[in-house]
């Protein structure tokens, strides 16, 4: 604007001091400062959709991330109660070979007792009590063997059951993190794109408001200018100068709001960028 007024005031100098002149130079200058203001409402405007849209992708990340918690904590919670039916079970099962270990030893002592009563009777039948020891020593014998191999099988069927069911859970365990990991990188992944996507197009409109603004701008300026001094005196050479110099002052303006408006996006992305990968690295840590 201060380059503007110089310029004018030295072509009114050199070419005419003309007072219509000066009075096209304060309009041209009242357009620039309300060029002024409308590129600061516009920044202003981006910047806050901007920051919206940051809060609420954050915002969603973050519920997601606490729903995905909550899953694995149920699981978790699941695979808990799965274990304690399993040691339930082994439990029940000790306590059946205690019995049938029991049942053994009472067997025994019968057998027992009826040796004694038949070491009694050995005088009386020797014979008898011949052929009863050896049918109560082949009995217990034959008792025995199956106990035992009873309580084999027991063993081997709980150990059996016991590994299939750690696998079992093992499994799930793992099935359930790598689930939940690639749950959560794929929303991530999603929020970037989107928050990406949004910020382009947000860069995409705002040159087009500032480009459409400073356009209408040098339009008005030209328009005005040309009039004023057409009207009061036809100077073709003053009114060819101050719209070139008008024309140049409102094209350096316009690059330097373009660039400043794709720095401070280029800035917001690299943000956003940011904090996501730093979410992600922490909820990949800590499941």
């Amino acid at each position: 604007m201060i380059v503007v007024v110089f310029v004018v005031a030295v072509i009114v100098a050199v070419v005419e001091e003309e007072e219509v002149v000066v009075v096209a130079v304060v309009v041209v200058v009242a357009i620039e400062e309300v060029e002024v203001v409308v590129v600061v409402v516009v920044v202003v405007v981006v910047v806050v959709v901007v920051v919206v849209v940051v809060v609420v992708v954050v915002v969603v990340e973050i519920v997601v991330e606490v729903v995905v918690v909550v899953v694995v904590v149920v699981v978790v919670v699941v695979v808990v109660v799965v274990e304690v039916v399993v040691v339930v079970e082994v439990v029940v099962v000790v306590v059946v070979v205690v019995v049938v270990v029991v049942v053994e030893v009472v067997v025994v002592v019968v057998v027992v007792v009826v040796e004694v009563v038949v070491v009694v009777e050995v005088v009386v039948v020797v014979v008898v009590e011949v052929v009863v020891v050896v049918v109560v020593v082949v009995a217990v014998e034959i008792v025995v063997e199956v106990v035992v191999v009873v309580v084999v099988v027991v063993v081997v069927v709980v150990v059996v059951v016991v590994v299939v069911v750690v696998v079992v859970v093992v499994v799930v365990v793992v099935v359930v993190v790598v689930v939940v990991v690639v749950v959560v990188v794929v929303v991530v992944v999603v929020v970037v794109v989107v928050v990406v996507v949004v910020v382009v197009v947000v860069v995409v409109i705002v040159v087009v408001v500032v480009a459409v603004v400073v356009v209408v701008v040098v339009v008005v300026k030209v328009i005005v200018v040309v009039v004023v001094v057409v009207v009061v005196e036809e100077e073709v050479v003053v009114v060819v100068i101050v719209v070139v110099v008008v024309v140049v002052v409102v094209v350096v303006e316009v690059v330097v709001v373009v660039v400043v408006v794709v720095v401070v996006v280029v800035v917001v992305v690299v943000v956003v960028v940011v904090v996501v990968v730093v979410v992600v690295v922490v909820v990949v840590v800590v499941v």
